[in-house]
């Protein structure tokens, strides 16, 4: 049976406390994107079970439901009709779900923000400098000296080479700079002319090349590989930007704006930001060393088993920063078969509730979702099934300890020069890919699959043995917070040869002529009449469709059958910004003759000063025949 997008969006609007609860709402291809007000008045119980949502989980400030390409965007229609929230982007939502976060949060998040657009690039690259550096295993050593090995090694590691230019334009995005400016200062700490930070260890002492600086004594050196010094440079040079773009007369900003932003911000970045957060660096990426191997294995079974409710926050994306930085001072990123076993461990245990379950629904989100997982994508497994459940989730922590600490008993091996294997630390070429095809980017495959099917295996048993499926509860079929249901009016106050507009809202119907404003009293704006109110709702006059809503939610366009009507509550009352009026429709809704437009407040009309007269006008009435004004 087809879905009921009307039923499901009311649903949802009835257990998350209704349109006045909603602060913003939007969609992307599969779910529905909403900010709540008071989480408290949230029904997370019933919301999962409603027909038609698949999933439910909270990220980053955002509670989003799951509902499923080329649905979400019909109920999404629905829920503006039912709770008259206004339709945002998702970068809107996005916004607004920030602004509520804790400024802890925040920090932690902003290394996310900054990382997951450039992580195409470094996966592409990383998964290639895996299958670059495995050919000489299958070819011998010699074919190093090939063009194309040579080619392939340049383009693999492209990405790297410059990370800080990436990192440096995406933060300027995140921060709101100048993406050029940006880029400026990125390629600034990877010119050419510095030393490159892989080969200052070739320099003895005293022999690095240094700038004298005011009082400050600066080492020639780039920042290749670095991560937190050009977050910081980039922050400090869009913070500095904007002031200039403030206080910067408009006819010379164009010059003095960039050139003082990037003159400041070169000097602070090479004298202040890059030594001092190069140091910071170090310390984090060596206490994150250390963490790993710390009582033979017992730290790194503890990150196994914690990496997933940084996940569940958000914030698993800050890693990237630690994987970084172990690429570029080992070449071997040992953090990412951690990730790998905790996500492949949410994989078993996802995998498991789709096997065990007999709910239908159940089963349809969980097995999708587990494939999702093992493919290093934990979101889907995690916020639709193991979450929800718990116990799942808890198994999947475990599995993930488990493989962790067995992943730190393991070696990984590369040829050298010689064609000799030579043994290093466990551990991939790249970060920002996990499960399957991680595969690749690991050197060490053998032991890499036996650590997945570890951390698989023993979530999904702990699952299978302690997860018992519950019955569902049923949701409320009539609790939605929508008005009560109306009978189309009988009156009609407009008539034309196209047909007849009924009486929107309760009350004295006067002539237009009478409205207490110059521009509806003129005609200007066509004929109609003016309504003084006795009841608070404006419903649709005819049936047709929805041309336009106020921002402010007092006015909205209706057309039908080549009548264009507009109904505005009130006289000025677009001053009010929207307080005291409820808008229950959306822009190109399809509505019924009777059925609820506009909520509004008399008294909170009358509090701020203002008439409540109603307008009801047919805007084009002068293209019409037959028009007729006046109750009948």
């Amino acid at each position: 049976m087809a879905l009921d997008y009307r039923k499901c969006a009311e649903q949802i609007a009835a257990n998350i406390g209704g349109g006045s609860n909603v602060i913003s709402a939007a969609h992307c291809a599969t779910r529905l994107r909403l900010v709540i007000a008071d989480n408290s008045k949230v029904n997370k119980e019933v919301l999962e079970n409603i027909d038609g949502v698949k999933g439910m989980f909270e990220s980053n400030g955002q509670l989003q439901l799951i509902i499923g390409t080329g649905t979400v965007n019909k109920v999404y229609d629905e829920f503006l009709s039912v709770t008259g929230a206004s339709a945002a982007s998702k970068a809107d939502v996005k916004a607004a779900a920030a602004s509520r976060m804790p400024l802890w949060k925040k920090i932690l998040k902003t290394p996310g923000d900054v990382f997951v657009p450039i992580l195409p690039a470094i996966v592409a690259s990383g998964l290639l400098m895996g299958i670059v550096g495995a050919l000489p295993s299958f070819f011998g050593v010699g074919i190093k000296d090939s063009s194309w090995y040579q080619f392939l090694d340049m383009v693999s590691n492209t990405a790297f080479t410059f990370l800080p230019i990436l990192v440096a334009i995406s933060s300027a995005r995140v921060f709101g700079g100048n993406l050029f400016l940006g880029a400026v200062i990125g390629m600034m700490m990877v010119h050419p002319g510095l030393i490159n930070a892989w080969n200052v260890g070739n320099y003895a002492a005293g022999e690095i090349p240094t700038w004298h600086l005011l009082f400050f004594k600066v080492q020639q050196v780039g920042y290749q590989g670095h991560v937190i010094p050009v977050i910081l440079a980039v922050l400090l040079m869009s913070t500095v930007e904007k002031w200039l773009h403030k206080k910067v007369p408009e006819v010379i900003d164009l010059f003095v704006t960039p050139l003082c932003t990037v003159l400041v911000t070169a000097f602070v970045t090479f004298t202040i930001i890059g030594p001092v957060f190069s140091v910071f660096e170090n310390w984090v990426l060596t206490g994150a060393k250390w963490l790993i191997t710390v009582g033979h294995g017992i730290g790194a079974a503890i990150m196994g088993a914690i990496y997933p409710w940084t996940v569940v926050m958000g914030l698993h994306h800050m890693y990237n920063v630690i994987e970084a930085g172990m690429i570029s001072s080992t070449g071997v990123n040992t953090w990412m078969p951690i990730a790998s076993a905790a996500n492949f461990a949410q994989f078993g245990a996802c995998l498991a509730v789709a096997v065990k379950a007999h709910n239908q629904k159940t089963k349809s989100v969980a097995l999708p979702s587990s494939l999702s997982a093992s493919l290093g994508i934990t979101e889907p497994a995690i916020f639709g099934i193991n979450f929800r459940y718990m116990k799942p989730f808890i198994c999947g922590m475990i599995g993930g300890a488990v493989a962790s600490l067995v992943s730190t008993w393991m070696h990984g091996t590369i040829l050298n020069d010689a064609g000799e294997a030579v043994q290093v630390a466990f551990g991939a070429t790249t970060y920002g890919v996990t499960g399957i095809p991680g595969i690749p980017a690991i050197n060490n495959r053998v032991g890499y699959i036996i650590e997945l099917a570890i951390a698989a295996g023993v979530a999904f048993a702990l699952t299978w043995i302690i997860w018992k499926e519950e019955t569902p509860k049923v949701a409320p079929v009539a609790a939605a917070p929508v008005p009560e249901a109306i009978q189309p009016p009988t009156v009609s106050v407009i008539r034309c040869a196209n047909g007849a507009v009924l009486q929107p809202v309760e009350g004295n119907v006067i002539p237009y002529t009478d409205i207490p404003d110059d521009t509806f009293a003129s005609g200007v704006l066509g004929q109609g009449v003016g309504i003084q109110p006795t009841a608070e709702v404006v419903v649709a006059p005819f049936e047709g469709e929805i041309t336009s809503v106020a921002e402010s939610r007092h006015a909205v366009g209706i057309e039908s059958n080549g009548m264009e009507m507009l109904i505005h509550v009130g006289v000025d009352t677009v001053a009010m910004n929207g307080d005291g009026f409820e808008c229950l429709v959306a822009e190109g809704d399809q509505v019924k003759a009777g059925q609820p437009l506009i909520r509004f407040s008399r008294e909170k009309i009358k509090a701020a000063g203002y008439s409540d007269t109603v307008a009801v006008l047919l805007t084009n009435s002068e293209d019409l025949d037959g028009v007729e004004i006046g109750a009948k």
